[in-house]
């Protein structure tokens, strides 16, 4: 399996910490020194999950080796919805006239994305689609409660968008050595961990240390699956990505490691908290530095819970 071209889009509004004191009463440092965050994108009043969605296929396109009327599959794959019923995959094959196509939407909470790959994969392992187009755009800042002062300061919005196909189609593809997922509802406060209702207090956090120690482990958990399945070892890995909720998590993932957090890309520092969107984002933010034979493990956990895992080679 293979990428064959990667976009995203982050708005370009941004909400500074010291807004939160005003709001909820966090100060900046108080923030920053749990969080790791320093501002969180937002998007406008006039941009939404799918208009998000459309500007990252866009992006995308500027170096997608085929006509995307060549896609046969689309899977919208992110868990905060503009339109439950029309989603931003059924938007974007009206938008660009993929007509034929097969389309579906998946959440899993901040794993969806990765859920979205491995949906794409079991499609080509059946032989019902060869070309996929993976949606994943989040509008967190529509849900979140600002007032909230156990996570509403947490929150960004982005979109990317992944091209993938069964076969290799340019040089400049990029190979998927393996995809790892797996449900947490199980463990610890499962379901009751990170919770979205619209019709009653938007997206929240209501044990967020049930979170962090959930995530720290089963990140870890998701890598160890993926190597294993693919033969590598850690220290084959030249860029590690984790899901981006808290820098924290990712200072304690590097420690678990051995690794210097020299090896981590990150983003949340200026965007936040952007979901499922986080860890594809923070790559495709990053494609012009990757370099031939580089093999990076993108790692993620969500809420529900769930966790995953897949590494890629350039």
């Amino acid at each position: 399996m293979y990428i064959n071209a990667m976009g995203h889009y982050v708005p370009a509004g941004r909400v500074p910490n010291e807004y939160f004191e005003k709001v909820n009463g966090l100060t900046p440092d108080w923030i920053e020194q749990r969080t790791g965050i320093k501002s969180r994108s937002k998007a406008n009043a006039d941009e939404n999950c799918d208009t998000m969605a459309l500007a990252a296929v866009d992006d995308a396109l500027k170096t997608l080796p085929y006509d995307i009327k060549e896609v046969d599959l689309v899977v919208g794959a992110y868990y905060a919805v503009y339109d439950s019923v029309a989603t931003a995959a059924h938007v974007a094959q009206r938008q660009y006239g993929i007509a034929h196509a097969k389309v579906v939407y998946a959440s899993a909470a901040c794993s969806s994305f990765i859920n979205g790959l491995e949906i794409a994969e079991g499609y080509f392992a059946m032989g019902k689609a060869k070309k996929a187009l993976i949606i994943c755009s989040e509008h967190n800042t529509y849900y979140s409660n600002e007032k909230d002062p156990k996570s509403g300061h947490l929150w960004g919005d982005a979109a990317v968008a992944f091209f993938v196909s069964k076969e290799r189609e340019a040089d400049t593809d990029i190979e998927i050595l393996d995809i790892f997922t797996e449900g947490l509802g199980d463990v610890g406060k499962g379901p009751g961990g990170v919770k979205l209702r619209p019709g009653e207090d938007g997206i929240n956090m209501p044990d967020g240390r049930d979170v962090f120690i959930n995530a720290c482990r089963y990140m870890i958990y998701a890598l160890e699956n993926t190597l294993k399945h693919t033969g590598l070892k850690k220290e084959d890995i030249t860029k590690f990505i984790c899901h981006q909720a808290n820098k924290r998590i990712v200072a304690q993932v590097a420690h678990q490691l051995d690794k210097p957090l020299e090896e981590f890309y990150n983003n949340i520092e200026e965007l936040g908290n952007t979901g499922s969107a986080s860890a594809p984002l923070v790559l495709s933010q990053h494609k012009g530095e990757l370099k031939k034979g580089d093999v990076i493990a993108l790692m993620v956990f969500g809420g529900g819970y769930s966790c995953g895992c897949f590494i890629i080679r350039v």
